[in-house]
């Protein structure tokens, strides 16, 4: 899974010989996970239709003020393109366009978009050799680069021209790889490692039977995910689940038992900043294992227990630079438990679900939750979805940390 999926991506496209690499861009974008929007100037659909990029994108392609709909005349809202988009991108960026762009000449739709647009834009010239060297395009590029605009060079190699030098637009992978690069390392918690436990535990009777829970996994894979789209590597560990992750930052370590938790969570919490405790661990596990099915008999059957070591306070008593957040699932006096138990194991935030709040608990896609820190500050939310729940728990973690 890539940093930009779930991105909102604006493409500008205007009539450079390059404009047919576009196509192979869209593509990355889209396989990346991001959602795409094209907008071409009028002059670039003589290199690349708008129907290639509008299928290849999944959505209308922009290349006027207005558009026809039913002999209707629709207006496409520059405004509302520009405050859509997460980051921009105007690629292939022609020396006519880079002039218009630095001098806020509005003429097309695309420029009208570029001077609406409120986030990161990207830009990726391309032009013969001697147009990227002449003195009006270095001012273009340098009074782009001041306005925060983000320049992916040009590549040197053989142009439309017949010559061989700088000036050609960089290759679709590596302007894909440009801006994945760039949004990683301006991510809050970028270099931070984090380690999540997730999931239950299963605690054997026999080689057929355990005591177990009703945890699903799905909130610690929720945050797992929302970690490392912010940027951190991430460790998560997890107890027997169905829920599947895939991110080139996350990686998954599969336990199943209390010990074998503790164990894993050890070997990487000296090393962690940021540690959240979202499994539902076994407070009890067996004395003794059989060795073989455990028949059923007439007579009752009582199985003694013992009890687990206690994964959360043993990283609470370590406790050094890392930033530890606990769960308290409760039924009954759930803020009075869950603040005792953020003291007993030294934590710095808990996260309250009560059973008694409809859709919140195990299982479900939905939770409400109260998060709870040392100075006895408490947050309520709504009920959400537990991505947006894990959203709302890194923002509270992230204002700690900053402060």
């Amino acid at each position: 899974m890539s940093v930009l999926q779930g991105k909102k991506i604006l493409l500008g496209v205007t009539a450079g010989i390059a404009a047919y690499k576009t196509a192979h861009l869209v593509r990355l974008f889209i396989k990346a996970g991001a959602e795409i929007q094209v907008v071409m100037t009028p002059a670039s659909k003589d290199f690349v239709t708008p129907l290639t990029l509008s299928t290849l994108s999944k959505n209308p392609v922009h290349s006027t003020f207005y558009s026809k709909e039913d002999e209707n005349e629709v207006w496409n809202n520059h405004v509302d393109l520009g405050l859509w988009a997460d980051l921009m991108l105007i690629a292939p960026a022609t020396a006519n366009t880079l002039s218009k762009m630095s001098n806020g000449t509005v003429d097309n739709l695309l420029l009208a978009t570029y001077l609406s647009a409120k986030c990161p834009v990207y830009f990726a010239p391309a032009m013969d050799l001697d147009m990227y060297k002449h003195p009006s395009t270095e001012v273009s590029i340098s009074t782009l680069e001041s306005f925060g605009n983000i320049l992916i060079p040009a590549a040197s190699g053989e142009l439309a021209s017949g010559l061989v030098g700088e000036g050609r637009m960089a290759e679709p992978e590596d302007i894909f790889s440009f801006i994945e690069k760039d949004v990683l390392g301006k991510l809050p918690l970028k270099g931070k490692k984090v380690l999540i436990t997730a999931g239950p535990t299963y605690e054997a009777i026999d080689p057929v039977r355990f005591i177990g829970n009703h945890s699903s996994g799905k909130m610690g894979f929720e945050l797992a995910k929302n970690a490392a789209n912010l940027g951190a590597e991430v460790i998560l560990i997890s107890g027997p689940s169905a829920q599947q992750i895939s991110h080139s930052l996350v990686q998954r370590i599969n336990v199943k038992s209390a010990a074998e938790m503790y164990t894993e969570v050890h070997k990487f919490y000296s090393d962690a900043h940021i540690a959240i405790a979202s499994a539902a661990v076994a407070d009890y596990t067996p004395t003794e294992v059989a060795d073989q099915k455990i028949k059923k008999k007439g007579s009752a059957m009582e199985i003694v227990l013992k009890p687990t070591k206690d994964i959360l306070a043993s990283m609470g008593a370590l406790k050094k630079q890392q930033f530890l957040v606990g769960f308290a699932l409760e039924t009954n006096n759930e803020v009075e438990n869950a603040k005792g138990k953020l003291v007993r194991k030294n934590l710095d935030l808990i996260v309250l679900n009560s059973l008694q709040d409809k859709g919140a608990g195990f299982a479900g896609d939905t939770n409400k939750i109260s998060i709870i820190d040392t100075k006895n500050n408490i947050s309520e939310f709504p009920l959400k979805s537990k991505d947006r729940v894990a959203i709302d728990i890194f923002t509270e973690i992230l204002s700690r940390l900053d402060a």
